[in-house]
C-alpha cells in the first residue's frame, strides 16, 4: 500500500504542476480555461476513485 500511495501522490503533484503551467503560460479565453480545469479535476477524481477501488464504472 505505501508504494501505491506514493504513486498517487506523485501523479497528483505532476497533474497539478502541469495544470498550473498550462493556466499560467498558455494564453486562452477564460471559459476555455475553466472547462479545461473542470475536466481535469473530474478525470483526477474518477482516477482516484478507481485507484482506491471505490468506482467500478466504465
Amino acid at each position: 500500500m505505501p508504494g501505491n500511495l506514493l504513486n498517487v501522490v506523485l501523479v497528483l503533484i505532476i497533474v497539478g504542476v502541469l495544470l498550473w503551467l498550462i493556466n499560467r503560460f498558455i494564453p486562452m479565453a477564460y471559459p476555455i480555461k475553466t472547462i479545461l480545469n473542470v475536466v481535469v479535476v473530474i478525470a483526477v477524481i474518477i482516477w482516484l476513485l478507481k485507484a482506491f477501488g471505490l468506482f467500478h464504472g466504465f
